[in-house]
């Protein structure tokens, strides 16, 4: 017989470590049961292996958050590497979603390959991209490999931003304001990388009608969204005072840290659930098809 626990008895640091636990266990179940489906499907192995990657962001970050909760009173260079981490995977993941668009739409540009229902379509730029470049353009290999190049900049300048705040910390020169600058650089980066995925989206909305890609893109940028802006309204709230250690035992820099990995490893949960629907392996089963003919009949 296992022990009964009395929650009513256990303080608040267990009982918010018990709850996150639940949390990542249920992210994880979720995110296996998605990826076993396709491994038992497996007919299409490079639009999988994208999407596979693509649906391990969610228990990674909850995963990570975790560590983060376990080790509550680590280091700043501690959180900055755990929050690297996450955003790492992150810049792959918008990559991957890219190479995912393309597979869907035959496109290979390693291979010069571009269908020709697509070549010449126009796609207009908005505020502030139009500032520096036409505001219309015709799409061909040159343009789409323009937008390939947009998703991995931030593949690149997120690891090597990392890389940099960690040396810092380490070294113990960062300053708040060098803290924001990265977030800004950072910002700039990722809004640029997702700027380019609406684009293709908008360009393609037709032909990639059949595979619900704002439903998969909805996915990434809602954890991109709920991550990166929940933490830049911490470190204000933080900042004006709002978020203080007056009624708890750490400081205020560990409660921003704790409230942050707190709020990702629940909304993981979420995010797991929902790519239940956007990803899901029907395409790959069969099931899509002989959905298809039966309303056909």
């Amino acid at each position: 017989m296992f022990p009964e626990m009395d929650l009513a008895s256990m303080d608040p640091e267990t009982l918010t470590l018990l709850g996150a636990a639940c949390c990542v266990m249920l992210s994880m179940h979720f995110t296996v049961q998605l990826i076993t489906q396709h491994l038992f499907y497996w007919k299409n192995p490079k639009e999988q292996k994208a999407i596979i990657i693509i649906v391990l962001m969610a228990p990674i970050y909850a995963i990570d958050s975790f560590v983060g909760l376990l080790d509550i009173e680590g280091s700043k260079a501690f959180f900055t590497f755990l929050d690297s981490v996450k955003e790492c995977y992150e810049a792959l993941v918008i990559a991957k979603f890219m190479a995912l668009m393309y597979s869907y739409l035959n496109i290979s540009l390693s291979k010069n390959i571009v269908p020709e229902g697509i070549k010449g379509r126009e796609i207009h730029l908005s505020f502030p991209a139009s500032l520096f470049m036409p505001r219309k353009l015709r799409l061909d290999h040159n343009t789409l490999r323009a937008l390939k190049y947009w998703t991995w900049q931030f593949v690149v300048i997120r690891p090597v931003c990392s890389v940099l705040m960690i040396l810092l910390e380490l070294v113990g020169v960062y300053p708040s304001w060098l803290d924001w600058t990265f977030t800004i650089i950072l910002n700039l980066s990722v809004s640029m990388a997702l700027y380019a995925l609406v684009l293709f989206y908008h360009a393609f909305a037709k032909e990639l009608a059949p595979h619900k890609p704002l439903a998969k893109f909805m996915c990434i940028k809602g954890v991109v969204f709920f991550v990166f802006w929940q933490g830049v309204l911490l470190k204000v709230l933080t900042a004006l005072g709002i978020i203080n250690s007056k009624h708890f035992w750490l400081d205020v820099e560990h409660i921003q840290e704790a409230i942050q990995n707190a709020l990702v490893i629940v909304e993981m949960v979420v995010f797991s659930v929902l790519q239940q629907y956007a990803y899901h392996v029907a395409p790959y089963s069969g099931a899509d098809k002989a959905k298809f003919e039966k309303k056909n009949e």
